[in-house]
């Protein structure tokens, strides 16, 4: 019997610069809207139940969060779904 191979995914450079670009879009719309309510990433840590350091590494651009992480930082910011997730 042959072995199957691993076959791994490597995006094409267009692919990460686009999906580079939409996450640096989303932190900023995160951090301007925190800004804007006048929120601290700590506030918004506890009334999401996330760690400060994982809103601060979204806002920073070095970690994508999940959908049920968008949903949640979108409730306490007043947007509403659709907002959240795109950009």
């Amino acid at each position: 019997m042959a072995k199957k191979s691993k076959v791994t995914y490597k995006p094409s450079k267009s692919t990460s610069k686009f999906i580079k670009v939409k996450k640096e879009l989303y932190a900023e719309k995160l951090r301007s809207r925190r800004k804007a309510l006048k929120m601290s990433q700590d506030k918004l840590a506890y009334l999401t139940g996330l760690d400060r350091k994982t809103i601060n590494r979204i806002e920073n651009g070095h970690f994508s969060p999940s959908l049920d992480t968008m949903l949640r930082i979108a409730l306490v910011l007043k947007l509403n779904a659709s907002e959240a997730i795109t950009i």
